[in-house]
């Protein structure tokens, strides 16, 4: 990891002003994201063509599911990143097939300890709540000398490669229409993905030294300074407002409700809740689940 003379001088200096916050015991701060993701619209029409009026609707419905309001709470070591209640997606019932199916998952509070290395995701899917827990494994940051302005803040660009798998371990989107293959074909299909090299995307973070914590939206830690915008995959996440040491602090809870089970485990299970589907779907000569 090589920083250029002048990075090292700024950081210094950006470091400088806020040591005297975070140097409290009970420090704790919030920052607030907005979260947009894109996503292929075509599975959700017959034979993939859409007009740009049905794109625009489509869009419209979709927009509680891509666009949604964050909140990262902190302190040295723990973090909470939740999505913000008062703004959270209204229920899309009604939205047509498809739709019921990505309603049948929620996304609780994803605890993070970066001391003991500890990610727990809550996790609910079609009426059962999992825990899912790792080990947190550094990120093999590439740092840049390349700088921009965030709101108030002076924030510096950091990238990594990693897996697409390990991007969208938690992705849920729906079978495709007319997508109804036979075990022997998905068998096959799975067999080839075995071989094939992993594709890796690259994800770019920009994070600010004036914050001096290793936290981050989402699963995002190990950079010197708190990320205020990550671009990974479909999902951009910029951060709009950070709250220092208010007096209404909120307890970090580590969530403790659900079964617990791997990211490798619960990928597993919407794979087979998805091929559930397909057959489901075939069985009843393209229709819903039953």
């Amino acid at each position: 990891m090589k920083i250029n003379t002048t990075t090292l001088a700024l950081l210094v200096f950006l470091l400088a002003a806020p040591l005297a916050i975070f140097s409290q015991n009970d420090f704790q701060g919030k920052a607030y994201y907005s979260s947009k993701s894109t996503m292929d619209l075509s599975r959700f029409s017959r034979g993939g063509q859409m007009s740009e009026q049905q794109k625009k609707q489509m869009e419209e419905r979709m927009k509680p599911f891509l666009e949604k309001t964050f909140i990262l709470t902190f302190n040295k070591e723990e973090s909470i990143f939740k999505e913000d209640e008062k703004l959270s997606a209204p229920s899309a019932g009604g939205g047509g097939r498809g739709f019921g199916f990505m309603s049948s998952f929620s996304s609780g509070p994803q605890y993070k300890n970066i001391k003991n290395k500890i990610f727990i995701q809550d996790q609910e899917f079609f009426g059962k709540q999992f825990l899912i827990k790792e080990e947190m494994t550094p990120f093999n940051w590439k740092m840049e000398a390349e700088t921009k302005q965030i709101g108030k803040y002076t924030a510096f660009k950091a990238t990594v490669l990693i897996p697409d798998a390990d991007l969208n371990w938690m992705r849920v989107e729906p079978p495709r229409r007319g997508d109804n293959r036979n075990e022997t074909e998905s068998d096959t299909a799975t067999n080839e993905e075995l071989v094939e090299e992993p594709k890796m995307v690259e994800v770019i973070a920009w994070y600010t030294p004036m914050v001096p914590v290793s936290q981050g939206p989402g699963e995002y830690w190990g950079l010197p300074g708190l990320i205020l915008e990550l671009s990974a995959g479909n999902t951009v996440m910029l951060c709009s407002k950070i709250v220092m040491n208010t007096d209404d602090k909120e307890a970090i809870r580590v969530p403790d409700k659900g079964k617990e089970v791997t990211k490798n485990e619960y990928s597993l299970i919407i794979s087979e809740k998805m091929q559930e589907m397909r057959d489901n779907r075939g069985r009843n000569g393209g229709g819903g689940p039953r």
